[in-house]
C-alpha cells in the first residue's frame, strides 16, 4: 500500500502512541508488553508497532522511573477500536497497568514526508510502493 499523499487527512490509517512510566521491573514490563503485542498483531487492521526506550541512558521520568513509548499503526480507527474491545484485551491491559502508568493517544496523519532517496521498504517507518 503506498503512503498517502502529503497532507492527506483522509488516508484512514491511525497511529496509536502510548508512553509508559514503569512501576515494576523493565524485564517484567517487556515480557508483558511482548504478550500484548503478540495478541494485537493478530487483530485485523494491525500494521506494525515499535516499542522504544530513550536513546540516552539517563532517567526516563522526573522521578527517575524508566519510560517506554509504544507506536502502533492501524489501517483505521475502527480496526484499533475493535482490537481493544476484544474480550481478551482487558487481561493484557491489566498486566501492563500492574507494571506501569500510561498516557495513550490515538492520532490521525496530517503530514507525511519520505526522503526521495529512501528505497521502497515495508514495516516501521518504511513505505511500500
Amino acid at each position: 500500500m503506498p503512503l498517502p499523499e502529503p497532507n492527506d487527512a483522509g488516508s484512514g490509517s491511525v497511529t496509536f502512541v502510548n508512553r509508559f512510566t514503569l512501576s515494576g521491573s523493565a524485564e517484567d514490563f517487556e515480557a508483558a508488553f511482548a504478550e500484548t503485542a503478540e495478541f494485537l498483531c493478530r487483530r485485523p487492521g494491525f500494521r506494525w508497532h515499535a516499542l522504544l526506550v530513550p536513546a540516552d541512558t539517563g532517567p526516563g521520568s522526573a522521578d527517575g522511573r524508566p519510560q517506554y513509548v509504544n507506536i502502533a499503526v492501524w489501517d483505521d480507527e475502527a480496526s484499533f477500536r475493535a482490537a481493544v474491545a476484544h474480550p481478551e484485551f482487558p487481561a493484557h491491559a491489566a498486566a501492563l497497568r500492574a507494571l506501569s502508568t500510561s498516557e495513550p493517544t490515538l492520532y490521525r496523519h496530517r503530514q507525511i514526508r519520505v526522503a526521495p532517496d529512501v528505497p521502497a521498504v515495508s514495516g516501521p517507518g518504511g513505505r511500500t510502493t
